[in-house]
Formats: structure tokens, C-alpha cells, sequence
């Protein structure tokens, strides 16, 4: 039931994406338009409501406000099925998304899709924009940048390149190098500090990428626990090498972290290396491993909080049917997470050694020849 539901409430109305504005379709044809609307009005006598669930059919009139039907009055549907996490009962004045389907020129079903949130979201994005623009300038102009070009090799690159069948972990390492490139030389300029970070960040990626197959396949962990991932499959990607997608999913996100601490690392020392240009290699690295030491320790439990935050609920359920730990670590979706925090946490470990002997050798390069140099002036 919860797979028939979720493809008829996010398959289907993905679909409509494909034919968005299309009204130069033949008008023989069949075809479905994602438009925006308003709902002026609802009947929930149909609909039987306990606590946050419903179930049963909202009545609602609604209005169009963009595409060739803007300003028109519909009827339209709305089938509530009892799930909390997908229903929506709409309330008059709600701004929503509507699927206007379309047979011989004809609309024959209005469909409401989802509310518009659009408004609350370009107000939250453009708080962010505006508090980094305060605080960080033209770093933060070219942190801006670095996250659009993210998004964009995230979607165009890695989404694509999984749907088309390509192999997940090879896609997964050419993603996140470019990645890491992008935010990196962007962020921090074409400098030494930039290239020990990025060599760094590879070396994270090559250990995470390495612990997340052993352990993934030691723990016979198959990726079906991931979430819509049975919408996807029943949408027609039946190929799909889920378990490795699985795989991709840990290895992307340890390696942003992987990337975070190795900046770190690298800006500290660029900073000691800026103040005393003649320091020893020796000691360059071991300050470097110093500030490692320090950013693991919190980073560590930052994944901790951040996977366990999307499993709150989750976690307090366990805690009202006291449930055992053994039953508990043992479980599929339980497992994936606290792979997916270790793995994260144990790439931590070992980057920020491996970030300070790169960054050392790299920031202190030709050091001997300035120390030469200022001796020389000296005398």
C-alpha cells in the first residue's frame, strides 16, 4: 500500500514536469500541465480526520494563477489516504501547485499537488545569502558561487549519470573531485594552501570510499532502506544498482566532511605559515596535526547529531517500546546510519594526519631558500 501511494503521489505528479507548459501540443493529445493556483474554497465532509491523519476525498474549488489557464475557476479532488508524512489537507486561501490534465484540448481533472512554498523559501535563502554577504564579503560572493555550481554538478552530473545506469562509485569519485575542486580553488583561490586541502580531500575520498565498500558489504547492507527509493524503482528504473547507490549516498556525504576538516587544517596552517614564513617543516606539521586533533573531536559528534536528527522520531519510538539494543543496532535502517557515522567519523581520523603532512610539505616548499635568503640579508 505505502509503495502504490507513494508512486500516485510522487511518481505521477513528477510526471507532469515533463509536460509543463507544453500548450503548443496537439490538442488530440493527452497531456498533463503543472500550473500554480489558489484555493478559494473546501469541503471536508468526505473526510474522516483523527489527530494529524486523514482519510477520505476534500472537495475544493480553486483558481489558476499562471499558465494558459491563469484566472479560471476548477473543481478539483483531493484523496487523502491516512499518511501523515504525504496528505495535505488543504485549507481556503493556500497557496498550491495543481496538475491540470488535459484530453482533446479538454481539462478533464484538476489534481492538487503539493502547497507552494516558494514564497517562505526565497525569504529563507535570501536571509542566508545576505547574513554570509555580511559576514564574509567577496569570500562569501565566491562561497555563493561555489554552491550553485555544486547543485548543478550534483543534479546534471551525478543525478543524471546514476538514472542513466552509469556505475555508482566511479560516478561518486569523479563527482566528488570535481566538487571539491570547484568549492576549493573557488573558495580559497590558486594558492598552495587551495592544493594542499584538494589533495587532501582526494586522499579522503579514496579511504572513504575504500571503508564504505568493505564494511557495506560486510553488513550485507542493501540500500532498499533509503528513502522513495522504491518509488524509483517501480517508476520504471528497475536496473538500478541500488546497493552501490547506497554506497555512493555514504561516500558523498563523508567526504564533504572530509573536505570541511582538510580546510580547515590547511587555512590554520596558512596562517602560522603567513606569520612566520621561516617556520620548519616539522613544526608547520605538527601544529597542523594539533588543529586536527581539535576540529575531530567535535566534528566527529557534528555527524553524530546530524544523522540522528534525521531519525528523531525514529529514536523516541524505540525508546516507548523499549526496544532492545541488540534488536535496535541490528535493525537495516539503524545499521545504514551508524555506518554512515562511523565511516564519516573514521575518514575524519585519518584525513587530519594525512592534511597536515600534505599541507606541511606543500605550504613549506622552497622554504630552505627563503631561510637562505633572509640570512643572506642579514649579513
Amino acid at each position: 500500500m505505502t509503495g502504490i501511494a507513494l508512486y500516485y503521489t510522487v511518481a505521477v505528479p513528477f510526471s507532469a514536469q515533463h509536460s509543463k507548459d507544453t500548450e503548443t501540443l496537439s490538442a488530440s493529445s493527452s497531456e498533463t500541465l503543472e500550473v500554480k493556483g489558489q484555493v478559494l474554497s473546501v469541503d471536508n465532509s468526505d473526510v474522516i480526520s483523527g489527530n494529524l491523519s486523514h482519510i477520505g476525498h476534500q472537495s475544493m474549488t480553486v483558481k489558476v494563477t499562471s499558465g494558459a489557464y491563469k484566472d479560471q475557476v476548477f473543481d478539483a479532488n483531493n484523496t487523502l489516504l491516512g499518511q501523515v508524512d504525504m496528505d495535505i489537507l488543504y485549507r481556503q486561501g493556500d497557496q498550491c501547485l495543481l496538475a491540470i490534465q488535459r484530453q482533446e484540448g479538454k481539462v478533464v481533472s484538476v489534481k492538487p499537488l503539493e502547497l507552494n512554498r516558494e514564497f517562505w523559501l526565497l525569504m529563507m535563502i535570501a536571509f542566508f545569502v545576505a547574513v554570509l554577504l555580511i559576514y564574509s564579503g567577496w569570500m562569501g560572493v565566491r562561497a555563493i558561487l561555489s554552491f550553485i555550481l555544486s547543485v548543478w554538478i550534483l543534479w546534471e552530473v551525478f543525478i543524471k549519470g546514476l538514472l542513466k545506469g552509469l556505475s555508482p562509485m566511479p560516478l561518486t569519485a569523479l563527482t566528488v573531485a570535481l566538487l571539491s575542486a570547484v568549492i576549493i580553488f573557488l573558495v580559497a583561490g590558486l594558492t598552495r594552501k587551495a592544493l594542499a586541502a584538494f589533495l587532501s580531500t582526494l586522499a579522503g575520498l579514496l579511504i572513504t570510499l575504500l571503508l564504505t565498500l568493505f564494511f557495506g558489504h560486510k553488513l550485507e547492507l542493501y540500500g532498499l532502506t533509503q528513502a522513495y527509493v522504491q518509488t524509483l524503482v517501480i517508476s520504471g528504473y528497475f536496473n538500478l544498482n541500488i546497493q552501490e547507490i547506497f554506497f555512493a549516498a555514504v561516500v558523498l556525504g563523508a567526504s564533504g566532511a572530509a573536505m570541511d576538516i582538510a580546510m580547515d587544517i590547511c587555512a590554520s596552517m596558512g596562517e602560522l605559515k603567513d606569520k612566520k614564513p621561516d617556520i620548519e617543516t616539522a613544526t608547520l606539521i605538527a601544529s597542523g596535526i594539533n588543529v586536527g586533533k581539535h576540529v575531530i573531536g567535535t566534528m566527529s559528534t557534528t555527524l553524530l547529531l546530524a544523522y540522528s536528527g534525521s531519525f528523531l522520531t525514529l529514536l523516541m519510538l524505540f525508546q516507548v517500546k523499549n526496544t532492545s539494543l541488540t534488536r535496535m543496532i541490528n535493525l537495516k535502517m539503524v545499521m545504514a546510519e551508524v555506518m554512515r557515522t562511523l565511516i564519516g567519523s573514521t575518514g575524519l581520523v585519518l584525513v587530519a594526519p594525512l592534511t597536515a603532512l600534505i599541507g606541511g610539505l606543500i605550504l613549506n616548499a622552497g622554504n630552505h631558500k627563503l631561510t637562505q635568503s633572509n640570512h643572506q640579508k642579514d649579513h
